[in-house]
């Protein structure tokens, strides 16, 4: 699994001229999933995540994690985060999973991350076009793969 992480002032998604997430202060992350991925992945993820210190403390200082801050999350999956552009210059997005796999994941993932918080998070819809707007925050932008631990 690979997720961008991005700490947001706010941030929304509209479908279809619907807003169906919004949040204030907070983080946006984008998460694409590929077949190898397991719920140990989705467990590692989403501590992460929730104890990533990326928001400032009362000196300013990035000391502070989202449970800390008090923040909100938006999840939305991304399929084109696992673009490979190595040759020519259409991407391709062969290691992406399929719906199939990747909707269970998704799912679990979400629950997952609202399990690890104690609250409830926002989301996307898998697989609808998605009009995402943020204002990032810092700018704050971390990638992070779950098969790069080491």
């Amino acid at each position: 699994m690979k997720i961008v992480i991005q700490r947001v002032a706010e941030s929304s998604v509209t479908i279809e001229d619907h807003r169906v997430a919004e949040i204030g202060k907070g983080l946006l992350v984008l998460l694409g999933i590929v077949n190898e991925d397991t719920q140990e992945d989705i467990d590692w993820l989403c501590n992460k995540i929730a104890n990533l210190r990326i928001f400032p403390d009362e000196h300013g200082v990035m000391n502070k994690s989202i449970i800390d801050s008090e923040g909100d999350i938006i999840l939305v999956s991304q399929f084109t985060l696992h673009a490979s552009t190595k040759k020519g210059n259409r991407p391709s997005y062969i290691k992406a999973s399929k719906p199939d796999v990747a909707i269970p994941l998704y799912e679990n993932f979400k629950k997952t991350l609202q399990n690890t918080l104690g609250k409830t998070i926002q989301t996307g819809e898998f697989g609808a076009d998605m009009k995402v707007q943020l204002i990032n925050d810092g700018p704050v932008t971390i990638i992070i793969d779950s098969k790069s631990r080491d």
